[in-house]
């Protein structure tokens, strides 16, 4: 999707945890603090050259996060990579839960290409990958776009944004 896209890619995240491929292991290297930029960096390669690609092609991504707070410790472990997504080319907003309340948000995670395609990012309960979900039904499209609008808007500037950690 991300080859053929020309106007802006958004992003609509919502899980507070999420466990797929190799990030266990990662999470648990960030909390023994062995996890710093590089390894986050290498860690997602594949991704910020996707990403740099298509942001040379002149495409802007935009990602909303909406989180609880306190943050979880996977929040937290993201929030302290969001700088290499930036840097590839990632704009990145963070919105507490307590504010998204008032908004019509869609069942799942996804991801809005062209104006034209949804792809629903799909989540087992414990935050493992299932799959994903392609629409292009005009309806499902234009729900996406309006709820990703409506949270990028209030949403903070990932260099703005301070994470609340866990109560402690």
């Amino acid at each position: 999707m991300f080859d053929d896209c020309r106007v802006p890619a958004c992003h609509l995240e919502k899980r507070d945890h999420y466990a797929v491929a190799e990030e266990p292991a990662d999470v648990e290297k960030w909390r023994a603090g062995e996890w710093g930029p590089e390894q986050d960096a290498a860690s997602k390669a594949d991704w910020l050259d996707r990403i740099r690609a298509t942001a040379a092609r002149g495409v802007r991504i935009h990602r909303t996060r909406i989180i609880s707070e306190p943050a979880s410790d996977y929040l937290q472990f993201e929030h302290e990579g969001t700088p290499q997504n930036i840097a590839a080319g990632e704009e990145v907003r963070w919105l507490p839960r307590t504010r998204a309340s008032g908004l019509a948000l869609p069942g799942n995670d996804c991801w809005i290409f062209d104006s034209a395609t949804a792809l629903f990012n799909h989540f087992t309960g414990d935050g493992g990958w299932r799959g994903n979900e392609l629409s292009t039904g005009p309806h499902v499209v234009e729900l996406c776009t309006k709820a990703f609008e409506s949270s990028w808007k209030p949403g903070t500037p990932h260099d703005a944004h301070i994470l609340p950690g866990p109560a402690g």
